[in-house]
Formats: structure tokens, C-alpha cells, sequence
């Protein structure tokens, strides 16, 4: 079946920006031996700068989420694998340089930057209010790592009764087959789209869906 092209619009829209932070994308950071690779070789940090460029240029909100946790990680539960290796490899203190978000990608000063201490950044956070108090009801997705955090948020955004794409190009997983698994799923849930089509389908405003 041939999906209808994408339509946004600007006003409405808001791209989410997922863990864009020095320790989980650069080749320095904790988690380097597993996102920094993939990364760079697929150039995402290039694809998502030019997708947040189009964002501002076309009136979309823009948002960051970024995991960030107190000195001694007291409100991580280590009840996954993922949360023992961040306090095991010291990651993600706030107030840490690996806690902030790369200067490529710095957010400008009135972009809301949420906090959160789980795999969605929607839980225990203020980013269903941000988003309902500027009456967005499309949301776009970038960032790292997509078969986790930014697949978390994006389902609950789903569920918070939010149109949803993941922009394909602008997001990484420790494996190209990680990646694409994730989008083939959620292609049953919301949309999977390139940074051009997004560029393409919120040229001027637009009050269609998707």
C-alpha cells in the first residue's frame, strides 16, 4: 500500500530532540563503543542539525530531552541492563560535560530542554504540557538511540494521541539492524520519514494530517 505523502502543519508541529548529549554521540563519550560509530557514519548529527534549521525557519517548536541524573544516581532504578552501565560507566551526571548536549546541536534560549530519568521523555517530565499549552498535535523525532529512547517517547506520544513521525536519517542505534527494526515497527503506529521529506511536506503552512 503507498502511504500519502506528508503534510505539516508548522504551527502545530514540534520536532523532539532525543539524548543529543556528548556522552552517548561523540566518540569521547561513555557510551561511545556503542552510538559513536554509527553516528558518524551515517551522519546524523549533519541530518538532524539541517532537519532543526528547517524547524526554526518554518516556526515548528523544538524541543530537547536529555538524561541526566543526580551525583550517586539515586533516582535511577537499576532494574535494566541499561541503567547498571550508565552508573557503572559514571555517565550522564548533570552538571557534567557528558550530560550536555553537543555544541553542534546547542538548543537557543527560548527551546524548552527537558530532563528525564527514563526511556521516555515523557515520563516524569513537563513535555506533554509544553507541547499541549502551544496545542501541537504532530510530533517529529530525532536522536539517539532509536530503538530505545526515542522509540519510548514516540510510543508515548502515541498514546498521548499525538501524529508521530521518526525522521529516519536523523536518529541512530548501536546497529544498522536495531534501527531498522525499530522503523518497521513503528511504521504500524505513526510515520517514518527522511529529513527531505520533511523539508518537502512544511514548506507553507499546512492544516492537513498526515
Amino acid at each position: 500500500m503507498t502511504e500519502t505523502p506528508i503534510s505539516l502543519d508548522p504551527a502545530r508541529t514540534a520536532v523532539v530532540n532525543v539524548h543529543w548529549q556528548y556522552d552517548i554521540v561523540t566518540s569521547e563519550g561513555a557510551f561511545a563503543p556503542f552510538f559513536a560509530e554509527s553516528v558518524a557514519r551515517h551522519r546524523v548529527i549533519d541530518a538532524a542539525r539541517e532537519l532543526v534549521a528547517h524547524a526554526r525557519s518554518a516556526g515548528m517548536l523544538v524541543v530537547w530531552a536529555r538524561a541526566a541524573f543526580r551525583p550517586g544516581y539515586p533516582e535511577l532504578p537499576l532494574n535494566t541492563g541499561l541503567n547498571q552501565a550508565i552508573k557503572d560507566l559514571g555517565a550522564l551526571v548533570d552538571g557534567s560535560h557528558g550530560a550536555q548536549i553537543i555544541e553542534e546541536m546547542g538548543p537557543q534560549d527560548a527551546e524548552p530542554v527537558v530532563s528525564h530519568p527514563g526511556t521516555s521523555a515523557f515520563h516524569a517530565t513537563a513535555l506533554d504540557d509544553i507541547l499541549r499549552c502551544r496545542d501541537i498535535d504532530t510530533v517529529l523525532f530525532t536522536g539517539v538511540s532509536t530503538n530505545v529512547t526515542v522509540e519510548g517517547t514516540a510510543r508515548d506520544a502515541v498514546n498521548g494521541r499525538y501524529r508521530v513521525v521518526i525522521v529516519r536519517d536523523a536518529c541512530a542505534a548501536a546497529t544498522d539492524e536495531a534501527h531498522e527494526a525499530t522503523l518497521n515497527t513503528f511504521s504500524l503506529l505513526g510515520r517514518v520519514a527522511s529529513v527531505d521529506d520533511i523539508k518537502a511536506s512544511s514548506a507553507a503552512p499546512s492544516r492537513a494530517g498526515l
